[in-house]
């Protein structure tokens, strides 16, 4: 039985020389999504939009959320709020597609030669543009309300790319993982569910006990939330954990790349 090259090298490799595929899917994939609706893309604009006006509402109107920044305005809470938000909608739309992304093409693993390793990444791709498109809106709401941002800003690329690889890790064993057991997807629904509400999407890290804010670290989410946050309106530079975040996520990213190669000889057995 054919073995699969489970090394980084190979994975860019692949990445590389499946490129034009790779962009194709993910463009059909955007469209996909759109087909058939009057109103198109516009709807990845408009939903960010609706949720964010929800949840400014609900948290800063009635619960009297406060964020600690300066004017303690809802627009400040909405702005700290929205970015929160999109960092995490990455992930979540990326985790909840990944435990099926297998059995959904199950002919590529059954009837055709298909480099099934680059799933992963046509479903990241088509997570980014959800995300760049949310993250254009957060910045022409920014510098109508406040101007320009912070020099810091410039420094997002930094990480999300860690961000990305930790999802792509992630990705690639749910992916796996799902196709020997099912249950997985029922699972990771209530997962998402926690750990948007164990994430510091909608309360600053200050808001807990300080004996308990510890804890909230666990969550690897916390610091790719609060350090993208962090660059984009607080002003803030690059701490002395992000080392350490960036080569966690690049063994995220080779572990579950490694499972997902190690596993694939099995797929066609179960599907």
């Amino acid at each position: 039985m054919k073995k699969h090259d489970t090394s980084l090298k190979y994975m860019v490799k692949s990445f590389w020389l499946n490129y034009p595929l790779l962009k194709g899917l993910v463009i059909r994939d955007i469209k996909s999504r759109y087909n058939g609706s009057y109103m198109g893309v516009l709807w990845s604009i408009i939903t960010p939009i609706v949720m964010l006006a929800i949840y400014t509402f609900v948290f800063s109107v009635v619960f009297k959320a406060k964020w600690g920044v300066d004017s303690g305005s809802k627009t400040e809470f909405a702005l700290v709020l929205f970015a929160g938000m999109i960092i995490f909608n990455l992930f979540s739309e990326c985790i909840a597609r990944s435990t099926s992304l297998i059995l959904q093409n199950a002919n590529y693993v059954k009837k055709v030669v298909f480099p099934l390793e680059i799933l992963v990444p046509v479903c990241l791709g088509s997570a980014l543009f959800n995300f760049i498109v949310s993250f254009s809106v957060w910045i022409i709401a920014y510098a109508v309300l406040n101007g320009i941002p912070p020099v810091t800003f410039l420094l997002f690329p930094v990480i999300l790319i860690p961000f990305i690889f930790f999802v792509a890790g992630v990705c690639w064993l749910l992916s796996a993982l799902s196709v020997f057991i099912r249950d997985i997807a029922q699972f990771i629904n209530i997962i998402i569910t926690v750990l948007l509400f164990m994430s510091p999407v909608f309360y600053p890290v200050t808001a807990l006990p300080e004996n308990y804010r510890h804890y909230l670290f666990i969550n690897p989410l916390t610091y790719f939330v609060e350090t993208f946050r962090a660059f984009i309106f607080f002003g803030h530079g690059i701490d002395v954990y992000y080392p350490v975040c960036f080569i966690a996520s690049l063994l995220m990213l080779w572990l579950g790349f490694y499972f997902f190669q190690k596993t694939r000889k099995g797929f066609a057995d179960v599907i």
